[in-house]
């Protein structure tokens, strides 16, 4: 696993912050007051954080945003990070301004005067995330980048209310890792051994072969991987934290890679298709977050590992075959596979476990993209009260989502001559025909959400939080929707 950046908290020392190496970033609000920290710093540069403050571009600078002074007199440090903040900031804010900082840090370690600032938590766990770096295929020396120090008023209070701040990068680094390993690398039995591992941490792991699936009826899901020769394998992870309520569940595709099957998928932008098991790993980031903040509540995490490959063995369009629930379905599009893990998968969850609530992810459809492209995760729910948590959550935690249409018009599209379902309904709407399909495989009364992943969960650009690839999104949004809607309160 990717070692996050080191980060510890510190009180104010000028002495020691003048032959500071590295770099030092300075939190500033946007009115130009300089704190007591500030000031000392002022003095320092000889007033170079004032000339700065009084300048064209300081004032057309947005909230968040860094400006980097180099070599500054009076520093031992090679540069100086001003950052624009807020007043009184946001979490959007105080990350946005991490993220800021983590983009300049430089090579070496990196002093971070945060003083009284609001959000210090907020702050640190931005640096952590938007400074991860994958570079485990890399041969040349990796390039450290030093220790993170964040100068705050009360060093004790503030690493006390950061641990549930780390736990939540934690999982977000596994969810990035899982979905920036090759293919050749992260196997269906690579997978579940990583998830095995996560015992450490205090969940139940179980691992179901092909023969346990075979018994259960998951033929669906058997067949996108019957083509390949890594196993097929589910991994069932448990978080017993709130008593003996049922648990929420959480279900996440697998597809560790993706060709599209017999119905190959154009070579062009194949490669990209190693990112095809992002909902389990955003499941397997969130099942570990839990664990390590200690939740109070019950939660199990379903991930379908499976491999999508064509030989004289996989399954051809027009093949008919019965679902765990017991419904038949003819396959036209062997690249519309996610849907066929997930519907045996969140039969098997509610069978098993009779969870209060549901919700899936897969990097599902291309038309999601289409839809929304890379900006908003697509969402999908046949219960209101969910959904309008899950968008709140994920908008609190700067995790952009967008509620879909469903309804049985859509249905029509999935009508089979020869069987009780099509897996595809046609190029028309083919996010919500694919939502639609899921939904067949939902019980009634069953809270549930899907949601479409595919646009948000590897990007080719740099955000906020994350450098261009693997995003983890997800992660924080699920754990805050769990904490906001289903932990049980100490």
């Amino acid at each position: 696993m990717t070692e996050p950046v080191s980060l510890s908290f510190a009180s104010f020392d000028a002495e020691a912050l003048a032959q500071a190496e590295g770099r030092i970033a300075l939190l500033v609000e946007a009115e130009g007051r300089l704190g007591a920290e500030a000031r000392r710093i002022d003095a320092l540069t000889r007033k170079a954080v004032s000339r700065l403050l009084a300048s064209p571009g300081w004032a057309k600078a947005k909230v968040g945003e860094a400006t980097l002074l180099s070599f500054p007199a009076g520093l031992t440090a090679e540069g100086l990070v001003v950052v624009k903040v807020p007043k009184k900031p946001t979490e959007a804010e105080a990350r946005k301004a991490g993220g800021a900082i983590a983009r300049m840090r430089g090579k070496g370690p990196l002093t971070v005067v945060a003083g009284t600032f609001a959000r210090p938590e907020d702050l640190a766990m931005a640096i952590g995330l938007r400074a991860y770096d994958f570079a485990e295929h890399k041969t040349a020396p990796r390039e450290e980048g030093g220790h993170v120090t964040v100068l705050v008023a009360d060093p004790e209070a503030v690493r006390s209310r950061a641990a549930p701040f780390e736990a939540v990068a934690s999982g977000v680094v596994l969810a990035r890792d899982l979905v920036s390993e090759p293919a050749n690398v992260l196997t269906t039995t690579e997978f579940a051994r990583r998830l095995e591992a996560l015992r450490e941490t205090g969940l139940e792991v179980e691992v179901l072969e092909e023969e346990e699936l075979e018994r259960q009826g998951m033929r669906l899901l058997l067949a996108v991987g019957q083509g390949s020769e890594s196993p097929s394998k589910v991994v069932v992870m448990r978080w017993n934290g709130g008593g003996e309520e049922k648990p929420f569940a959480l279900v996440g595709k697998g597809v560790v890679f993706d060709t599209g099957g017999i119905s190959m998928k154009p070579a062009a932008g194949m490669e990209d298709m190693t990112m095809d098991m992002g909902g389990a790993a955003v499941v397997a980031g969130v099942m570990q977050t839990l664990a390590l903040r200690r939740a109070h509540a019950n939660v199990v995490g379903l991930v379908g590992l499976v491999e999508n490959m064509p030989s004289g063995n996989a399954t051809r369009p027009g093949d008919v075959v019965r679902s765990m629930k017991g419904d038949t379905v003819e396959i036209i599009n062997t690249d519309a596979e996610g849907r066929l893990v997930l519907a045996d998968l969140l039969w098997y969850a509610q069978e098993r476990f009779q969870p209060t609530g549901i919700i899936n992810l897969a990097t599902l459809t291309g038309a999601i993209i289409v839809a929304l492209g890379h900006e908003n995760a697509g969402v999908f729910s046949n219960d209101e009260a969910l959904a309008d948590a899950l968008l709140a959550a994920a908008r609190t935690e700067g995790e952009s989502a967008w509620r879909m249409p469903m309804g049985e018009a859509y249905d029509a599209m999935l009508k089979s001559r020869i069987a009780d379902m099509k897996n595809v309904g046609g190029r028309d709407g083919g996010s919500i025909t694919a939502a639609q399909f899921i939904k067949r495989f939902i019980k009634d009364g069953t809270p549930w959400c899907h949601i479409d992943i595919a646009g948000v969960a590897s990007v080719k650009s740099d955000t906020t939080l994350a450098p261009k690839g693997a995003t983890g999104w997800g992660v924080m949004a699920l754990n805050r929707l769990i904490a906001d809607r289903y932990e049980a309160k100490a």
